[in-house]
């Protein structure tokens, strides 16, 4: 009914929802993993932007060599970055996806698709694989994320 607001045990017993939850699990935990591979990088290259942060490698002058930028957590950095600007509208778009009442093979194609294509990301950013496989990637989750805005509008356009 227009105005009730869905019960929580009716979102969880939804296949779209219950998929979309999956997978946008999936791809946050992915993220979260980034500052992980982020702070191992850091730890490893002994490469650090705050002073305090390099108290454990000596003291004054000794542990300024440590302030430095590596390329290794730039580059997970970057990722990291890359993950915020398109896993972020994914999460807000696809739930809104979800809730607009899709067919669930579609949903599954788009939600698929999405986090393989970040996963795919990450390794063409890490490894790095030559492009355009990391360019491609990002196209093909920013296309996904795009597709759903524009199913979403398509199916609750008000103006």
């Amino acid at each position: 009914r227009r105005g009730e607001m869905a019960k929580p045990t009716q979102l969880i017993n939804n296949e779209v929802f219950r998929a979309f939850a999956t997978y946008a699990a999936i791809v946050l935990l992915k993220m979260m993993l980034m500052s992980l591979i982020t702070a191992y990088f850091r730890l490893t290259r002994k490469a650090f932007v705050n002073p305090e942060d390099t108290a454990s490698f000596g003291k004054g002058e000794s542990a300024k060599k440590f302030l430095r930028t590596d390329p290794d957590v730039e580059r997970a950095r970057r990722v990291h970055l890359n993950d915020l600007e398109n896993i972020v509208p994914f999460v807000g778009i696809g739930l809104l996806y979800a809730l607009s009442g899709p067919e669930l093979s579609t949903a599954l194609l788009h939600f698929r698709i999405f986090t393989g294509a970040r996963i795919l990301h990450t390794f063409a950013y890490l490894i790095p694989l030559p492009q355009p496989g990391r360019g491609l990637s990002w196209a093909v989750g920013y296309a996904v994320t795009f597709s759903m805005a524009y199913n979403v509008l398509k199916t609750v356009w008000l103006v």
